[in-house]
């Protein structure tokens, strides 16, 4: 049976606007006026037409007779001494995102409730959780216990479905004050005295239905499906049916998770917040096994893992570390997470909650490999632990390593990129003819003595230094990239070894008898020492 948590984030705006107000305030000021709730207070928006409304308003606002939408000189004509403010609906927005994260500690998946301003909350889908916590009703006061205390009053509901869950969340009573809750046997009497707009429907399908006479939910239930879509049909009617129905749990409703729940993932929690490092040092080991078991079960490794602290003031702190191989050793996950250094999580006035997830998994399949190959493989694996370890202490944008390029210009036939992701297959043999010191960009060579057209050098001076050549191979031609540069020349590649064993790749840009014929207008091949052989 689906278990989903609705959360109504009573008057969000306001909420999210004293927040900001109380980080920003000095120790030693006194509070401001919209900190008094009996201060009617107002967060002033601009509607589509310009003008000045009302976009939140809180409980002392709203008991005076105000209502969002209300232009804000109608509201002072009535209140002169509303305190007013501009909205700032993207940081709430943020905020919202944000406290969705914090939220994840009930639920991996928390989606952010899409019914628009004034109606701001969460989706928690608690299926299968509910007794990690005590049982549902524990949860819920949970829920809104946490809530109170960061500052957000807030109203919470379980139910089968997302909209039974949502409209109980918003007109639902439970029993002395508690949260209400429903199950799927008693769901469609719990929602039968709700009001119609509990449904989610628009503002005209809902004056529609009241002129008709439909108040309750209930009042909906005896109706002919078929007579209820084509009477609401030029007012929304299919979106009330399909809206019913997904209340009751007749149709789907997907929710969209803020951030892609983990599929596998460690957490504990604690009734005293933990406010030092070594606390949460001392933590880890029992996260990081609680994690390796379920991936040693399946037969999974994890290549990247997060460490996620819920902090008692509502925020979220994170340190996440990747690994060039799947592993599951917790050990290994301890000691680059120590690399990585565990003093950038910032704990606020404390961690109450930890959380581990693997966030890239892949299979660990078991290989055979001959024995006289052992050593190779222990040095495959100490290469790779070390790649780890130095990418977690000094980031993955530090420890690079080259990668072959789609192109046969030495210059670009190779880029760096960040030792933790895949190595491509490499052509040996090309790699081989390749030098060990390969010159950016390339050096001129002066006074070449060769035989035309295509002959390698037999002297040339490189760096005032005249140089014999008694051993030379070659050429190798590699053609110009057409599509980067229109007056791109073919070059010829030569390895050459002097009288004093120095080993050099040099090439001739531009060809003789071809390319050039001497024109003012055109250039001749030119001689270029580009590496050093080993």
């Amino acid at each position: 049976m689906r278990r989903i948590v609705s959360v109504w984030l009573i008057d969000w705006p306001i909420s999210v606007r004293r927040r900001s107000l109380e980080r920003a305030r000095r120790p030693a000021s006194p509070p401001e006026p919209v900190d008094d709730p009996r201060n009617p207070f107002a967060l002033i928006a601009k509607n589509n037409r310009g003008a000045a409304v009302i976009h939140a308003l809180n409980p002392a606002a709203r008991a005076a007779g105000l209502r969002r939408g209300q232009t804000q000189a109608d509201a002072r004509a009535m209140i002169p001494h509303l305190l007013c403010q501009a909205a700032d609906p993207a940081a709430d927005e943020k905020a919202l995102k944000a406290l969705a994260h914090w939220a994840e500690r009930w639920s991996p998946s928390v989606s952010v409730d899409p019914s628009g301003e004034g109606l701001e909350g969460l989706f928690l889908d608690v299926t299968g959780a509910a007794h990690l916590f005590g049982g549902e009703a524990a949860l819920l006061r949970q829920i809104r216990q946490r809530l109170a205390e960061a500052g957000v009053p807030a109203r919470v509901a379980l139910a089968p479905t997302p909209g039974a869950a949502w409209a109980l969340a918003r007109w639902g009573d439970g029993e002395d004050g508690a949260a209400p809750i429903a199950a799927d046997d008693d769901l469609r009497d719990r929602l039968a005295p709700l009001p119609v707009e509990a449904l989610r429907i628009a503002d005209r399908t809902l004056a529609q239905a009241r002129r008709f006479g439909l108040k309750r939910i209930g009042d909906l239930y005896p109706m002919p499906r078929a007579g209820l879509a084509r009477r609401f049909r030029n007012d929304g009617g299919v979106a009330l049916v399909q809206r019913l129905d997904q209340a009751l749990g007749h149709a789907g409703e997907a929710l969209v998770p803020v951030r892609p729940p983990p599929r596998y993932r460690a957490w504990e929690t604690w009734m005293e917040p933990v406010g030092d490092l070594e606390g949460v040092e001392a933590r880890l080991p029992e996260l990081a096994a609680d994690l390796a078991g379920p991936l040693e079960r399946d037969g999974q490794g994890a290549r990247a893992l997060t460490l996620t602290g819920f902090r008692s003031d509502g925020r979220t702190t994170a340190l996440s570390v990747r690994m060039g191989r799947p592993g599951r050793d917790a050990s290994v996950w301890l000691r680059l997470f120590r690399e990585a250094g565990l003093g950038r999580l910032e704990l606020g006035f404390g961690l109450d909650a930890l959380m581990l997830t693997a966030d890239v998994v892949e299979p660990m399949a078991a290989a055979q490999t001959a024995l006289e190959s052992g050593a190779e493989v222990k040095h495959a694996e100490s290469l790779a632990a070390l790649i780890d370890r130095l990418t977690a202490r000094l980031g993955e944008a530090r420890v690079l390593t080259p990668e072959a390029v789609d192109s046969w210009l030495p210059e670009r036939a190779e880029r760096l990129r960040p030792a933790l992701g895949r190595r491509p297959a490499a052509d040996p043999g090309t790699l081989g003819r390749r030098p060990i010191l390969l010159l950016d960009p390339p050096e001129p060579i002066k006074d070449p003595l060769f035989d035309l057209p295509d002959g390698a050098p037999a002297r040339f001076t490189w760096r005032r230094a005249p140089r014999r050549v008694v051993r030379a191979e070659g050429p190798e031609r590699l053609s110009p990239e057409w599509w980067r540069a229109a007056r791109a020349r073919t070059r010829d590649y030569y390895c050459l070894e002097d009288a004093e064993g120095g080993r050099y790749w040099v090439f001739r840009e531009g060809l003789y008898g071809r390319e050039y014929a001497g024109g003012p207008d055109e250039r001749a091949p030119t001689w270029w020492m580009h590496g050093v052989l080993a």
